[in-house]
Parts: C-alpha cells; sequence; structure tokens
C-alpha cells in the first residue's frame, strides 16, 4: 500500500539500469535522493548511472503536462518502464485543482500522466523492438471499501467521491475509493485495448515502511508509526513487487498484482464488472476535459 520511491529507484540502480529519471515534487529532496542512489549503486567501471531529477507535482494538471511534453521530447531516446509510484492519503478533505485531492493524486492525475507518456513508451516500442511496461502503484487497502459511490446516478460516480460534504461523511472510505478507481479503469484498458506495445498494470506493494503517513494529524498521526514498526514491509522488500511488475509481459495488461502475482481484487470489483466501463467513460471524459485528444493515446 505505502512504499518509499527511493527504495525502488535503489532496486533499478542494483539491477543495472542505466538511466534513472527521478519524478519529485522537491527538486532539493530528489537531489538528495539522487545523491544516496549514486553512492549504493554497484557500478562495473563500464557504465555510468546517469540519474536525473525531474519536477512533477501530481496535484497540479500543468506539472503533470509539463513533465509529460519534457518526457516526450528529444532528451531521452527511450522510456522502458514507468512506475508511478504517488501516493496520498489525508485526514481531512481538501482540494487540488477540481478533484478532492486524494482522488486528483491517486486517480485521475495518475491516469492522465499515463495517457500523455504513452506516446514516448509506444515509440520506445516501435523503434526498440521491445515491450515496455507502466506500472501504477496500487493498494490492498482497496479491500476495505464497500465502494458506497457505486450507487451514484449513471455518470456522477466521480463527482460523489470529489463531493465535500459526501467525502466527509465517509472519510474512512476516501483513500481505498481512490485505488479502487484506479482498478476498475485498469481492468477497463485491458477491456478496451488488449492488444498493445505497452503493458500499463498495477501492483500493490503492501505495507512499506515510509513517508506515506507524512499528512496525517491528530491520532492518526501518533498511532501511525506504531503500527509502520510492528506490521510494515521494509520498503526493499516492498519494492521487489513494483519490480517484479514491471518486468511482467502482455499477460498482466490491465491486471492487478499482490505479492508479486497476478489476483483477482475485491469482491467489490469482480461482482460488479459493469462499473469497468462506467468508471472508465467518466475518466476519460475528465482526461479529455483536461488535455483533449489524449485518450486516443491509449489504443494501440
Amino acid at each position: 500500500m505505502y512504499f518509499s520511491s527511493l527504495e525502488l529507484s535503489l532496486s533499478y540502480a542494483r539491477l543495472g539500469a542505466s538511466r534513472l529519471i527521478l519524478a519529485v515534487r522537491s527538486i532539493d529532496k530528489g537531489e538528495a535522493a539522487k545523491r544516496d542512489i549514486a553512492a549504493c549503486a554497484p557500478r562495473d567501471g563500464k557504465k555510468s548511472l546517469d540519474i536525473q531529477v525531474w519536477q512533477l507535482d501530481m496535484s497540479s494538471y500543468a506539472s503533470i503536462q509539463a513533465f509529460a511534453a519534457r518526457l516526450n521530447g528529444t532528451e531521452l531516446d527511450r522510456v522502458d518502464y514507468f512506475l508511478a509510484n504517488a501516493g496520498l492519503t489525508l485526514t481531512e478533505y481538501s482540494m487540488a485543482e477540481d478533484c478532492e485531492k486524494m482522488i486528483m493524486v491517486n486517480f485521475v492525475g495518475t491516469f492522465l500522466l499515463v495517457a500523455l507518456i504513452l506516446p514516448k513508451m509506444k515509440a520506445t516500442a516501435a523503434q526498440f523492438g521491445t515491450h515496455p511496461t507502466i506500472t501504477l502503484t496500487s493498494s490492498g487497502a482497496h479491500r476495505f471499501t464497500k465502494f458506497p459511490q457505486k450507487t451514484a446516478p449513471k455518470g456522477e460516480i466521480l463527482a460523489t467521491c470529489n463531493d465535500k460534504a459526501y467525502a466527509e461523511k465517509n472519510w474512512g472510505n476516501q483513500y481505498p475509493v481512490s485505488k479502487i478507481l484506479g482498478i476498475f479503469a485498469l481492468r477497463a484498458i485491458g477491456e478496451h485495448y488488449p492488444q498493445t506495445s505497452v503493458t500499463i498494470n498495477g501492483a500493490d506493494p503492501g505495507l512499506c515502511q515510509s513517508e506515506f503517513g507524512r499528512d496525517m494529524k491528530g491520532v492518526q498521526a501518533a498511532i501511525f508509526p506504531i503500527v509502520m514498526a510492528t506490521l510494515a514491509r521494509t520498503s526493499e522488500e516492498g519494492s521487489r513487487c513494483l519490480v517484479h511488475a514491471a518486468a511482467q509481459g502482455p499477460e498482466s495488461h490491465g491486471a492487478y498484482l499482490e505479492d508479486a502475482k497476478i489476483k483477482a481484487p475485491s469482491d467489490v470489483v469482480t461482482k460488479n464488472s459493469h462499473l469497468d466501463e462506467q468508471i472508465w467513460t467518466e475518466l476519460t471524459q475528465k482526461l479529455e476535459s483536461i488535455v483533449p485528444g489524449c485518450v486516443a493515446n491509449f489504443a494501440p
């Protein structure tokens, strides 16, 4: 569920990656992470590891578009793996752009980013004869919601998820809901575009030691470190799940992975398969309103 991007980057460095792009909100923190990775990365003396720090704020449509424009430009000759690892949990309602902030960062912003980086990934596949992978960090927390918004009137599920009064009344559901939406959308991608040169999947790294609870307040802020200390995996252990997911082939397209295996998501998802299409329709309408034409990038 909760994960450290630094440890994930270190995992790829240890595996011999030639280039790492660190997408970060804070350039200063990104540069510090870059130094840590460079110090820990094993090198064979024949090739160096190119680590770059790029700014990306997943709560901003403009930042997402700027990052994607740079990635699609001429700076990079190829992008083989993309790990969309941004995640947010909050203890009170706040807005980002026109969405509740967790819905924005964990769902709408994530899929906007995926749509916008697909041109570079597809170009990589065509030029180098490879099969790139985009892995979203999913969460087993999606199993902890009955997704009450599923009964919203047709076309209003996303609006209900963003509604302040509704969200505050059901606040314990808000983070799990922000993650279950992504699983429905992933399934729809697999259904709509089964034959594609870029695999898109989602993986749960499990509860991992990280700074994920940094925005918590009050009682939650006091309890969360205890939970982390007693139950959480190390970030290195969690990173294995995401590295594994990124290495999977087309058989994982649109799938949810847990503990390094393709698994069925919660019964709420599998028993309400009609919601795949409903949520996909609402999501794509939303994405088109932000960047017209971007949804066409999901097609092969």
